[in-house]
């Protein structure tokens, strides 16, 4: 992982960039207002975010926390940022959020040719909970549902 990298929650003034990450980062990225709606309305967001040497944002993490459950909603790091163990990073820090909030599983839905994503969400001991056909809009692709115990 990237030594010069802090975490931090997102608040109102970073959803522009954290919009901008998600524009380019998904083929169906959530709307600005989405954000705004997280960081002000959604009881159950926290989004965190990686934050380089350069107090840039350069990717986040989000998830809902209801009961006792962490749902990832959204993980995407910039371009020029991957490979540096950023989605790591964001991961490790998101689940030990979820644990300190109580929170006993954490689970996410992951493109089933993704197998980057899989191999990191492996790594860090989810297991494969199923598919979900068809999850993708933007080309009907499966879900593979990966959780872990925290």
């Amino acid at each position: 992982m990237s030594r010069n990298v802090t975490y931090r929650k997102m608040v109102s003034d970073d959803v522009p960039t954290v919009y901008e990450i998600e524009v380019t980062s998904f083929p169906v990225p959530w709307t600005l207002d989405s954000f705004y709606y997280e960081v002000h309305e959604n009881q159950y967001a926290h989004y965190v975010l990686a934050i380089d040497e350069n107090d840039s944002i350069i990717g986040f993490c989000g998830m809902w926390m209801v009961i006792d459950a962490a749902q990832i909603t959204n993980v995407a790091v910039i371009e020029e940022a991957r490979g540096r163990g950023i989605g790591e990073g964001l991961m490790r820090e998101a689940m030990q959020i979820a644990r300190l909030h109580g929170m006993e599983v954490m689970t996410l839905e992951v493109r089933v040719t993704n197998m980057v994503a899989q191999n990191l969400y492996r790594k860090l001991q989810f297991q494969d909970g199923g598919i979900r056909k068809g999850y993708y809009t933007d080309n009907g692709e499966d879900a593979l549902v990966m959780w872990v115990n925290l």
